[in-house]
């Protein structure tokens, strides 16, 4: 008998009432942090001197699978795994592998995953194999000295040579590109060409105050309106009406002939129509990135709820989501939460 076949994990997908906060919003994207260790120190998302967590505080992989699934059974249609780096979690695959019965039963639209693509070629056949159709790769720079300096010690060679991989495997790569006013503010043109060129969608992030850093994030802030105005003074930018379940605002670039997407939590945040919960690695549930709200459902699935206990309990943490984050950013100030988005995920 496999683990997953355990009594504690045999939730079934589409059978419940879907998940609905308190201002009317369907919560049907969830984003599971299945690690918080990285292979990567990029300066902005983590201290370089990061202390990890201890194995007994992180879910198992049939604990992330039986929560996972629970969302599933409360209307979730799309799925994201994240970390840390999602594919340093040994055994990850078994998971993605056992979350994809979903995408095989129909009660999931998508099953994906966010990395920073430094293992991308090992595992890309596998999640190709496994139904996954597309990837988000994080890449700041293509220049291999500020990559470098900017993930502390990563070599941008891998990035690439996982890149190649997942178009090889049949998958669609998006690039997710923090805008860092210091670092590659010059360089996000050239980047958008050299994405679209390999038929790569693009994203381009704000700088967001979450977790204790050795920077000040408002010497590397860059607003996206701001590049979006640069942007529009040589190229033709179009709003297109895409959605990929998450937060972006995308436009085509008329003379490239793709889409460029914009996450903008401080300049203008995407609050009214967020439709999304984040799990992270150690079971707790965070129904907004900015807030400090939390419902622990590992301390829930521990002490032996059965599945209308977990549901219960998931019911009441989305109720209580809140209308929108406090992000914002000034020189010196704390960040809005103290949680890395390394452990919150993604």
């Amino acid at each position: 008998m496999s683990p997953y076949d355990s009594p504690g994990t045999q939730v079934r997908a589409g059978r419940a009432a879907p998940l609905i906060d308190g201002f009317g919003r369907t919560v049907t994207y969830l984003r599971v942090s299945v690690t918080d260790r990285c292979d990567l120190r990029c300066v902005y998302c983590m201290a370089e001197h990061m202390t990890f967590l201890p194995k007994a505080e992180v879910l198992t992989l049939e604990e992330i699978d039986r929560i996972a699934t629970a969302f599933v059974a409360l209307g979730t249609r799309k799925l994201r795994l994240t970390g840390g780096e999602p594919l340093v979690r040994k055994g990850v695959m078994t998971l993605v592998e056992r979350l994809s019965r979903h995408l095989a039963a129909g009660d999931l639209d998508e099953l994906t995953l966010t990395t920073n693509g430094t293992r991308l070629a090992v595992f890309a056949g596998d999640l190709a194999r496994f139904g996954l159709r597309r990837v988000n790769v994080s890449l700041d720079t293509l220049d291999p000295a500020l990559f470098t300096r900017i993930t502390r010690g990563g070599d941008l060679g891998e990035v690439l040579a996982g890149i190649e991989a997942a178009k090889a495997a049949g998958l669609k790569v998006k690039i997710n590109t923090v805008a860092l006013a210091h670092d590659n503010a010059d360089e996000i043109p050239s980047l958008i060409q050299w994405a679209h060129g390999r038929g790569c969608d693009m994203t381009l992030i704000e700088t967001m105050p979450l977790g204790e850093v050795e920077a000040d994030r408002t010497d590397q802030f860059l607003s996206l309106a701001k590049v979006r105005k640069t942007l529009e003074s040589f190229w033709t930018l179009r709003d297109i009406p895409l959605s990929t379940g998450g937060p972006a605002r995308y436009v085509e670039i008329v003379e490239t002939g793709g889409r460029l997407g914009f996450i903008t939590p401080l300049s203008h945040n995407f609050c009214e129509a967020c439709n999304r919960v984040r799990l992270t690695c150690t079971g707790t549930l965070h129904t907004c990135l900015g807030r400090e709200d939390a419902k622990d459902l590992r301390a829930v699935v521990r002490a032996g709820a059965d599945d209308a206990g977990l549901i219960a309990a998931i019911r009441a943490a989305v109720d209580a989501k809140p209308k929108g984050h406090d992000f914002q950013i000034a020189r010196g100030g704390a960040p809005a939460v103290a949680r890395h988005m390394s452990t919150t995920g993604g």
